[in-house]
């Protein structure tokens, strides 16, 4: 069995290196052919050699066909992993910092929210790009496996202007089954569920052991367990109000709604800073430095490290090589996937993109209907539908009014800034990510004379947020070099959670 795989943004050591050793865990999968593709020559070559070794000391004899030339890697590829991020951590940072002096406060910035909807800005015009080379040099109905963020409006862009079949992959779900069969004292395994709704907001709609249903019994089991009583204040609470226990943590969930992070004295009392991921200033930004300096000052010693082990018991939980697996194979899975509803959800838009149970065989990906979401729950994805539609709008059209109504409308910058402040916020971010927005050229130049014109509105300009913790540098990585190496290896950078995690 022989097809190409290509990855676009290869040098992304977090999730490169783990899907490979996931796909390369199939048996079938021996002969397939490997691209990868990144506009950063340095880190291509360093996840390249590392990845090659793995395939190497698996004994396989698959070359890995490495190049900044994005058409070469694509040309006649079957699958392509899309695993970028535009404008890099440079970009990340202002997503970050340049809310801040507004007062917006994010832990991950990358979905929603201010920086989520400039990320989109930046991804959905080089997406249109990808899926271009795509359509021109791949093979013909290729798929697109999109782990790059924001990941429903970049999955939105790809199908509904890129012509390519685009299907959004995301971790949160299986992340938050562990967490509910732990809260119940249950194995994930012995624990069913059925979670719908959209990225980084899908819900637990059922959650059934030995087929009795124990939705209602959430709230009692994760308030006891002192761990996620401590850690997980905003999910908790949210499942108090809405029903129903979300998927995505409390740092992100937080910056998705207007009513934890819009008073910076309050923001205490929902997170806790033992793990960047349950609501630090800036976590995500934070972590990702981190790992991406440890691993260019480490590599060498990664080098020497044991290889992966391209076997069953090793391979993740990423939804992609079983997507693979089960089209190539025949041999079925089921995943939650990313995908235009068309009423999968009812009462979802049918243009939204949707996070939902799919199942995959070699007939395809197939999604069944799930029906209506609870009205709060539904109401909530609503709002953040409506915010990833004029972003998607926005991005394809180069039309700074829509991106300027989508910041308004989106829950936590419209419950912290008033128009005149959205506006002016919404200068500052175009002006300072120019270079990675080529469709709001006429926009930008508008934007730094208004920002040149001196009569501005006052902002924090040295503000680091209610719970903003230090950049370690290398020296201080180094104390515990098994934890900096984790946190760079993992795609999921919020996986190791200790027993108990305190200020």
């Amino acid at each position: 069995m022989s097809f190409k795989v290509a990855f676009v943004g290869a040098g992304s050591i977090g999730f490169t290196r783990g899907l490979m050793r996931d796909l390369l865990a199939v048996p079938e999968f021996k002969d397939i052919q490997v691209a990868f593709t990144d506009i950063n020559e340095h880190n291509l070559d360093m996840v390249t050699q590392l990845v090659q070794r793995d395939i190497n000391e698996n004994g396989l004899s698959i070359e890995i066909q490495a190049t900044t030339n994005r058409r070469e890697a694509l040309k006649d590829a079957r699958y392509v992993f899309c695993v970028v991020r535009i404008g890099g951590l440079e970009a990340f940072q202002y997503d970050i910092d340049i809310p801040l002096k507004y007062g917006v406060d994010q832990c991950v910035g990358d979905t929603l929210c201010a920086g989520g909807i400039m990320y989109g800005q930046r991804g959905i015009a080089e997406m249109l790009n990808i899926c271009k080379d795509i359509r021109e040099v791949a093979e013909p109905n290729a798929l697109l496996l999109n782990y790059a963020n924001p990941m429903a409006m970049l999955t939105w862009a790809c199908n509904k202007y890129g012509g390519v079949r685009t299907i959004g992959l995301c971790h949160g779900v299986q992340g938050g089954h562990h967490q509910i069969a732990r809260a119940l004292g249950r194995e994930k395994k012995d624990v069913d569920i059925i979670c719908a709704g959209i990225n980084h907001q899908t819900w637990y709609i059922s959650v059934k052991t030995d087929g009795v249903d124990r939705t209602g019994d959430l709230l009692e089991a994760f308030e006891s367990v002192p761990e996620f009583a401590q850690t997980e204040k905003v999910r908790i609470d949210m499942l108090r109000r809405f029903g129903y226990y979300s998927t995505e943590s409390n740092g992100h969930l937080s910056e998705y709604v207007p009513w934890y992070r819009k008073r910076a004295d309050e923001i205490k009392d929902w997170i806790d800073l033992g793990v960047w991921i349950n609501g630090e200033t800036g976590g995500y930004l934070r972590v990702c430095t981190e790992g991406r300096n440890w691993f260019e000052t480490d590599f060498p010693n990664w080098m020497k490290a044991e290889p992966f082990k391209y076997t069953a018991e090793n391979r993740g939980e990423e939804h992609g090589s079983y997507i693979i697996e089960g089209l190539e194979t025949g041999r079925v899975y089921r995943g939650h996937f990313n995908v235009v509803n068309n009423g999968v959800i009812t009462n979802l838009p049918d243009d939204a993109i949707i996070e939902a149970p799919g199942y995959v065989d070699r007939n395809g990906i197939n999604m069944p209907v799930v029906g209506d979401l609870p009205l709060g729950p539904a109401a909530v994805c609503n709002v953040s539908i409506s915010v990833q539609r004029m972003a998607v709008e926005a991005a394809v059209h180069g039309d700074d009014k829509l991106l300027r109504q989508a910041m308004m409308m989106d829950p936590l910058v419209g419950a912290v800034c008033n128009p005149k402040e959205i506006w002016q916020m919404a200068d500052e971010m175009l002006v300072a990510q120019a270079k990675w927005l080529p469709q709001y050229k006429d926009a930008i130049a508008a934007a730094e004379e208004r920002l040149a014109s001196g009569n501005l509105l006052p902002t924090r300009e040295n503000y680091q947020g209610a719970a903003r913790l230090k950049t370690k540098s290398i020296e201080e990585l180094s104390q515990d070099r098994e934890a900096a190496t984790r946190n760079a290896i993992e795609s999921d950078k919020a996986k190791e959670r200790p027993a108990a995690v305190h200020e």
